[in-house]
């Protein structure tokens, strides 16, 4: 039963990062060549993706926390994925060349609701369903790189043949997914002691009370946020190091599918790395490869400099996403896990990315992507060294299960 539920839930998280990666790795070069919109025009887009986003996480979490291991939610989200491209093509492309203010707006929507916040319902259920049925959350979620590699890539190939391809390959993987979500099945005694899981609002908002969790969100505010918004245009770059556009996305498609699979290799190492650094460790590492890419990016012109840099984010995030859950595990109270990892990391990020996204956009039309890339550096580092001086260690944890007082 464990084996086939692991199983079950890899392949659905490979498919939920195939339909969510064969569109949005190519989503800002698309925007740019196919509905030629200007580097504010997509910074406010991203913007307001990030605006709600940031509204739907903490509700996704506290949902997920109540619903414990049932799968309401993620059958919903599925639901949403299944109409990736008669939105996009016939709903989200119209808007943004008639009304543009519009077109965000319900992008955003949509986005939030099944991809962007979903991505964070997706993986908190499988860290927890991993928690509560023996097997690592990295294990599993390595999955989910490895769908997100072969979504790159078949975007890389169908984009230059057809733009409309890769909403059109994220509808058809839905399918799968569903298929693979409704065969993970799960203890009834585990459904049945989840649902009697009592979590209130007030108790919820509580946690908002305690410094430690104030902490964690800053320095991934810091960290993580700023570099999601380093990274949000980035296709744009690199692709304009090629002598034609068509040679710059190809490019950009190949590399990012390495990157992919090589994440997927990240994610099964990330759990021996973090057990045997800590968490506390592990996140000031996945922020140090941040910055090191960041002004890398930034002074290196050279595109197989560029490329071997990007590379490094095949160990940042898998370290990142494993030290978060061990950090939250370690310090916090496991009932408010989905909750906290939502509002933490995802949320603070989002926010972050609500507010910096159109300055970066502005930054990148008026002094180019390479100097905006120094000084979003300089800026993570600044977070990487707070969270250096500020996070708890791992030799003496914040929380004790079973009802201590969290410091």
């Amino acid at each position: 039963m464990k084996q086939k539920l692991y199983w079950m839930l890899s392949f659905f998280c490979f498919m939920f990062f195939f339909c969510w990666f064969v569109f949005n790795a190519f989503l800002p070069i698309w925007l740019k060549q196919v509905n030629h919109l200007s580097g504010v025009q997509i910074g406010t887009i991203f913007g307001f993706n990030a605006a709600v986003t940031m509204a739907l996480q903490p509700f996704y979490g506290y949902i997920l926390d109540r619903l414990g291991m049932r799968k309401n939610l993620l059958y919903f989200i599925n639901a949403c994925i299944l109409f990736t491209a008669p939105f996009f093509l016939f709903v989200y492309q119209p808007l943004l060349a008639s009304h543009f203010y519009i077109g965000a707006i319900l992008g955003a929507i949509y986005l939030g609701v099944a991809f962007n916040a979903g991505c964070a319902a997706v993986e908190s259920y499988i860290e927890k369903a991993g928690r509560s049925h023996g097997f690592e959350f990295g294990r599993a979620r390595m999955w989910g790189s490895l769908g997100g590699a072969v979504g790159v890539f078949a975007a890389g190939v169908g984009f230059n043949q057809d733009p409309s391809l890769i909403f059109i390959f994220s509808s058809i993987g839905a399918i799968l997914m569903f298929i693979f979500l409704y065969s993970a099945k799960l203890n009834h005694q585990d459904v049945v002691a989840d649902s009697k899981i009592n979590i209130t609002v007030r108790e919820a908002l509580g946690l908002l009370k305690i410094r430690n969790v104030w902490i964690l969100i800053i320095f991934l505010f810091g960290s993580s946020c700023v570099y999601a918004v380093f990274d949000q245009q980035f296709a744009i770059y690199y692709a304009s190091l090629f002598p034609t556009q068509a040679e710059g996305d190809a490019a950009f498609g190949y590399l990012n599918s390495l990157q992919v699979f090589l994440e997927a290799a990240g994610m099964f190492a990330a759990p021996v790395i973090v057990n045997k650094i800590g968490a506390k460790r592990g996140l000031l590492l996945a922020a140090s490869i941040m910055t090191f890419r960041m002004f890398g990016s930034g002074l290196i012109t050279d595109v197989y400099g560029i490329s071997a840099i990007k590379l490094m984010h095949a160990l940042e995030l898998p370290v990142l996403l494993v030290s978060i859950f061990k950090y939250i595990a370690r310090n916090f109270d496991n009932r408010f896990a989905s909750v906290l990892y939502l509002i933490c990391f995802h949320l603070s990020c989002q926010f972050g990315i609500f507010l910096l996204s159109p300055v970066a956009g502005h930054l990148y039309d008026e002094i180019g992507f390479p100097h905006t890339y120094v000084i979003l550096g300089a800026i993570v580092l600044t977070f990487t060294i707070l969270g250096g001086l500020t996070l708890v260690s791992d030799k003496k944890s914040a929380y004790v299960q079973a009802g201590a007082k969290t410091a």
